[in-house]
């Protein structure tokens, strides 16, 4: 053997045979790329919160965070009254307690809708025009204006649905506002729609093909505009033919599907749920969310946890209450990896803030600490692999979008920069991720 030649370990199999395996599963690798082509790797807001159309204004958003603060101020002037309430120690409280204020004062709302359907009602179309040419209005001088204070970085309507009571009125009114948007000066970076109440796949491709015109219209890039399906009845889950119809919806939006939303309200009492018991953590929801869940998973469509409709008014005691329920629903969701939910109150923003932060917090030490041993190679009590480091990596970048961790600290901890954080949560599909570059 002469030298700069190796001996080549013994196969039994010639080259022909994997070119022809090749050749066999090209489609598959092809309908892989279409269908599942993975997160976005873009932030994902922690909440929605809904506004009814005719009540939505110039301040909305500066509102919500000034009653959100003073919510604070009247039942936990202190982190020691708010952990005490939450049930969350003395270092802890400390920490979010700050936190959860700054973001009342710096972001108090990440993704606002501007409702015109169970929010807002049937109205005279006269006047639902106007309010919808409003909405166009105050959005575009919000965007034109920016300031994260006073400007939700994601914002947009749900509109009335795809059923032939409302249809063209829901047609109308998406028209409406997203001309008023063009005309303005274009479409905002933060724009999301959401159409509700969803039953059939068609419904879907209709909302696809409204959007599609829209754009040919204003000569926009197609696949411009996305839109958020709301899952509100049990046709959404599962069809007449036992099949999971929310996959079907995924599919069927031809690449625009940003979201689904659970809508915990419409959905119990489709399955007859008592109004006592209707609730995110309620059996029923928690089967409408694992398929949910399931059909999203690898599409790059996210999910969003319902609301509760307790809220935090009253007396002191009263306030607690409802915030160690909202509280208590948040983390569960988070734990479930449901990473978004509705806030309908004022009230709920300090408890959303303060579960989300307490959730990354609480888990930010470990995970860090575990990346930084897979990223060494140097081992631990916890044998991981590249999907358990996708998981870490993607928990540190959640806690450092939303506020809850700073990036400094998570670089002392983990000895990553952000970069090397992305690398990690978004490998390539069937690549092993060893160590960041």
């Amino acid at each position: 053997m002469g030298q700069g030649q190796q001996e080549r370990v013994p196969t039994s199999l010639g080259g022909a045979v994997a070119e022809e395996i090749g050749a066999s599963l090209a489609p598959v690798d092809a309908e892989l790329e279409r269908l599942y082509p993975g997160d976005p790797g873009t932030r994902q807001p922690v909440h929605t919160v809904y506004v009814p159309a005719d009540v939505f204004a110039a301040d909305t958003v500066r509102a919500w965070g000034d009653r959100a603060l003073a919510a604070l101020d009247d039942h936990a002037p202190d982190a020691a009254s708010f952990g005490a309430a939450l049930g969350l120690d003395g270092a802890l409280a400390e920490d979010v307690y700050g936190r959860v204020r700054a973001k009342l004062e710096r972001e108090p709302v990440e993704d606002l809708r501007v409702d015109f359907e169970d929010g807002y009602g049937n109205r005279p179309d006269a006047e639902e025009d106007e309010t919808a040419a409003r909405a166009a209005r105050l959005v575009a001088e919000a965007h034109a204006r920016g300031g994260a204070a006073t400007t939700a970085p994601w914002t947009g309507i749900r509109m009335k649905c795809m059923e032939a009571a409302v249809r063209d009125r829901g047609i109308r009114t998406l028209d409406i506002f997203l001309t008023g948007l063009m005309r303005a000066g274009g479409l905002p970076g933060g724009l999301v729609l959401t159409l509700p109440k969803v039953t059939y796949a068609e419904q879907v491709t209709a909302m696809a093909r409204l959007l599609d015109a829209f754009e040919k219209t204003w000569d926009l890039a197609p696949g411009r505009i996305g839109f958020e399906i709301q899952i509100e009845t049990s046709q959404s889950i599962l069809a007449a033919d036992g099949t999971a119809t929310v996959a079907r919806m995924i599919q069927a939006a031809e690449g625009r599907a940003t979201g689904l939303h659970y809508g915990t309200f419409d959905y119990s009492a489709c399955l007859g749920v008592s109004a006592a018991h209707q609730a995110s953590d309620h059996p029923a929801a928690d089967h409408a969310k694992a398929v949910m869940q399931v059909a999203a998973a690898g599409t790059g469509v996210r999910l969003s946890d319902g609301s509760t409709n307790v809220l935090p008014v009253g007396p002191t005691e009263q306030v607690h209450d409802a915030w160690r329920l909202h509280y208590g629903l948040v983390r569960r969701a988070l734990a479930r990896a449901y990473y978004q939910g509705w806030d309908m109150h004022p009230g709920h923003l300090p408890t959303r803030y303060a579960a989300v932060f307490a959730f990354y917090r609480e888990g930010f030490e470990r995970a860090a600490a575990r990346l930084a041993r897979y990223a060494d190679r140097t081992g631990g009590d916890v044998m991981d692999e590249p999907a358990t480091a996708k998981a870490l990596a993607g928990h540190l970048l959640r806690g450092l979008d939303c506020g809850a961790l700073d990036d400094a600290e998570v670089a002392r901890a983990a000895g990553l920069a952000r970069a090397d954080l992305e690398t990690f949560a978004s490998p390539r599909r069937g690549g092993l991720t060893v160590s960041a570059p």
